[in-house]
């Protein structure tokens, strides 16, 4: 009877031990004698004792950060620069038989693939396009990870350390940059304005009584501003007639002019002939 009951609770023992309860997140690769035959889980499992065995494997994502990583850009520029990589097991099965450290071995392959990738760009595009030259990565680095059961979902480069000399030169080009975009914008603001004001003085000149209430106008915004200047306007078809009239008093002193002139010169003439 004591050999049946220590045989009862040895097996008993054994039936508690075999039972594993296994997370949604997670999965049990198991080995039967050494060999793997497949992968369990999640919830209620049963491994056998003695003669199989399991290994508990993550699906979560994992977020893992690249370290500073020292490039030479296309355009032969020194920087430093970090990222950040978000990865998760799709295959427990090859994540277990296929590779020995996953998770080291994914982090060797995205500093490599780093160096490698940031060092085919030249600085000015590696600060701009950081989305093209993450999705690179990102396909870069899964595709070397597929083998091993491993997704790379995203990469993202955080930080660029350019020296000081390059950061000083960057900031001038971009002043010289601003101050460009200023006057473009200035001039074109100018060529604008003076296109305007040029199709207001043909509607102006085409209707005589317009600047005479542009006149009037100027008058009412003058005087509410309480100043002590008065303005006496000046019609500008009166400026026209002054204009005309002047010029006429002018060409008629000069034909009396001329006509002096002749006759002074025929008495002359006359008086020559006299002496003669």
């Amino acid at each position: 009877m004591e050999i049946f009951s220590i045989l009862g609770f040895i097996a008993a023992v054994a039936l508690l031990s075999s039972i594993r309860f296994v997370n949604e997140y997670d999965r049990l690769v198991i080995f039967r004698m050494g060999r793997a035959i497949g992968v369990r889980g999640p919830g209620l499992c049963f491994v056998a004792p003695v003669i199989e065995q399991g290994k508990k494997v993550d699906l979560r994502i994992i977020t893992m950060s690249i370290p500073m990583q020292e490039i030479i850009t296309k355009d032969n520029v020194s920087a430093r620069t970090a990222a950040v990589c978000f990865f998760q097991v799709i295959d427990p099965f090859k994540v277990v038989t296929k590779i020995e450290d996953p998770y080291n071995a994914t982090n060797q392959i995205a500093q490599t693939t780093l160096r490698s990738v940031l060092g085919q760009h030249e600085l000015d595009h590696l600060l701009a396009d950081r989305d093209t030259i993450n999705a690179k990565l990102q396909a870069m680095i899964d595709r070397q990870t597929e083998g091993w059961g491993i997704k790379v979902n995203t990469v993202e480069v955080k930080d660029v350390e350019i020296p000081d000399n390059m950061q000083r030169a960057m900031a001038r080009q971009a002043e010289a940059e601003r101050e460009r975009r200023a006057k473009v914008v200035a001039a074109e603001g100018e060529l604008q304005a003076a296109e305007k004001l040029s199709q207001a003085a043909r509607m102006l000149a085409t209707e005589p009584g317009a600047m005479q209430l542009r006149q009037l106008q100027s008058m009412v915004e003058v005087s509410a501003e309480k100043n002590t200047t008065l303005i006496f306007p000046i019609p500008i078809e009166l400026i026209d007639f002054a204009r005309s009239a002047a010029a006429k008093i002018n060409a008629s002193l000069d034909r009396q002019s001329g006509q002096e002139d002749r006759s002074t010169t025929i008495q002359v003439k006359e008086v020559t002939k006299e002496k003669a």
